[in-house]
Protein backbone atom coordinates (compact mmCIF):
# COMPACT_ATOMS: atom_id res chain seq x y z
CA UNK A 1 0.00 0.00 0.00
CA UNK A 2 0.90 3.65 -0.86
CA UNK A 3 1.38 6.22 1.81
CA UNK A 4 -1.43 7.68 -0.16
CA UNK A 5 -3.87 4.31 0.53
CA UNK A 6 -3.01 4.40 4.22
CA UNK A 7 -3.46 8.09 4.88
CA UNK A 8 -6.19 9.21 2.35
CA UNK A 9 -10.11 8.19 2.22
CA UNK A 10 -10.75 5.42 -0.67
CA UNK A 11 -12.36 6.04 -3.63
CA UNK A 12 -15.81 4.87 -3.50
CA UNK A 13 -16.10 5.08 0.38
CA UNK A 14 -18.43 7.87 0.50
CA UNK A 15 -16.48 10.02 2.01
CA UNK A 16 -16.48 13.94 0.71
CA UNK A 17 -13.75 16.23 1.64
CA UNK A 18 -15.06 19.04 4.56
CA UNK A 19 -17.29 16.27 5.63
CA UNK A 20 -17.60 16.19 9.60
CA UNK A 21 -17.70 12.76 11.15
CA UNK A 22 -17.96 13.38 14.63
CA UNK A 23 -20.42 11.77 16.10
CA UNK A 24 -20.81 9.43 13.41
CA UNK A 25 -21.08 5.38 14.94
CA UNK A 26 -17.72 2.92 13.52
CA UNK A 27 -18.93 -0.48 12.35
CA UNK A 28 -15.96 -2.99 12.39
CA UNK A 29 -16.41 -5.65 10.45
CA UNK A 30 -17.99 -7.70 13.66
CA UNK A 31 -20.14 -5.16 15.15
CA UNK A 32 -20.26 -1.36 16.88
CA UNK A 33 -17.03 -0.15 18.14
CA UNK A 34 -17.49 3.24 18.99
CA UNK A 35 -18.29 6.14 18.00
CA UNK A 36 -15.60 9.13 15.61
CA UNK A 37 -14.02 11.63 18.27
CA UNK A 38 -12.33 13.84 16.03
CA UNK A 39 -11.11 13.35 12.21
CA UNK A 40 -8.75 15.04 9.46
CA UNK A 41 -8.66 14.92 6.10
CA UNK A 42 -5.87 16.77 5.41
CA UNK A 43 -3.00 15.56 2.43
CA UNK A 44 -1.07 12.27 3.43
CA UNK A 45 -2.04 12.41 6.97
CA UNK A 46 -6.11 11.66 6.82
CA UNK A 47 -7.54 9.65 10.12
CA UNK A 48 -10.21 9.19 12.47
CA UNK A 49 -10.38 9.10 16.37
CA UNK A 50 -12.53 6.64 17.67
CA UNK A 51 -13.40 6.97 21.02
CA UNK A 52 -13.91 3.25 22.27
CA UNK A 53 -15.32 4.29 26.17
CA UNK A 54 -18.15 1.62 25.23
CA UNK A 55 -15.54 -1.29 26.17
CA UNK A 56 -12.89 0.16 27.49
CA UNK A 57 -13.45 3.37 29.75
CA UNK A 58 -11.93 6.96 28.38
CA UNK A 59 -9.74 5.24 25.42
CA UNK A 60 -9.14 6.43 22.24
CA UNK A 61 -7.39 4.95 19.01
CA UNK A 62 -6.38 6.23 15.81
CA UNK A 63 -7.62 4.64 12.44
CA UNK A 64 -5.74 5.39 9.03
CA UNK A 65 -8.54 6.86 6.68
CA UNK A 66 -7.02 3.64 4.48
CA UNK A 67 -8.90 1.64 6.47
CA UNK A 68 -12.33 3.02 6.09
CA UNK A 69 -14.68 0.75 3.67
CA UNK A 70 -17.33 3.37 3.62
CA UNK A 71 -19.50 5.92 5.11
CA UNK A 72 -22.91 6.19 5.16
CA UNK A 73 -23.92 9.49 6.04
CA UNK A 74 -27.84 8.63 6.42
CA UNK A 75 -27.45 6.31 8.90
CA UNK A 76 -23.97 8.69 10.27
CA UNK A 77 -21.95 5.38 10.46
CA UNK A 78 -17.91 5.01 9.39
CA UNK A 79 -17.79 1.35 8.38
CA UNK A 80 -13.88 0.03 8.53
CA UNK A 81 -12.10 -3.50 7.62
CA UNK A 82 -10.82 -3.92 10.83
CA UNK A 83 -11.98 -6.31 14.06
CA UNK A 84 -13.27 -4.82 17.25
CA UNK A 85 -10.36 -6.96 18.74
CA UNK A 86 -7.80 -5.36 15.97
CA UNK A 87 -9.09 -1.75 17.08
CA UNK A 88 -9.25 -2.43 20.92
CA UNK A 89 -5.45 -3.82 20.59
CA UNK A 90 -4.43 -0.77 18.61
CA UNK A 91 -1.52 1.24 19.99
CA UNK A 92 -3.49 4.55 22.09
CA UNK A 93 -4.24 7.78 20.58
CA UNK A 94 -2.06 10.15 22.88
CA UNK A 95 -3.76 14.38 22.45
CA UNK A 96 -0.32 15.22 23.52
CA UNK A 97 1.39 13.62 21.15
CA UNK A 98 1.47 15.69 17.80
CA UNK A 99 -0.60 13.28 15.76
CA UNK A 100 0.68 14.85 12.13
CA UNK A 101 4.45 13.61 13.46
CA UNK A 102 5.71 10.90 10.98
CA UNK A 103 7.16 9.12 13.69
CA UNK A 104 3.71 9.10 15.68
CA UNK A 105 1.76 7.78 12.51
CA UNK A 106 4.70 5.29 11.98
CA UNK A 107 3.69 3.38 15.26
CA UNK A 108 -0.03 3.23 13.36
CA UNK A 109 0.96 2.19 10.10
CA UNK A 110 2.88 -0.75 11.79
CA UNK A 111 0.17 -1.82 13.94
CA UNK A 112 -2.94 -1.42 10.89
CA UNK A 113 0.12 -4.02 9.11
CA UNK A 114 0.55 -0.89 5.86
CA UNK A 115 3.91 0.75 5.06
CA UNK A 116 3.66 4.09 6.46
CA UNK A 117 6.38 6.00 3.93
Amino acid sequence: MTNAEVWGYRTGSGYKSGHDLIGFKVEATDGHIGKVDEHTDEAGTGYIVVDIGVWIFDRHVLLPAGVIQRVDRDDETVYVDRTKDQIKHAPDFERARQPRDPGYLEEFAKYYGMPHM
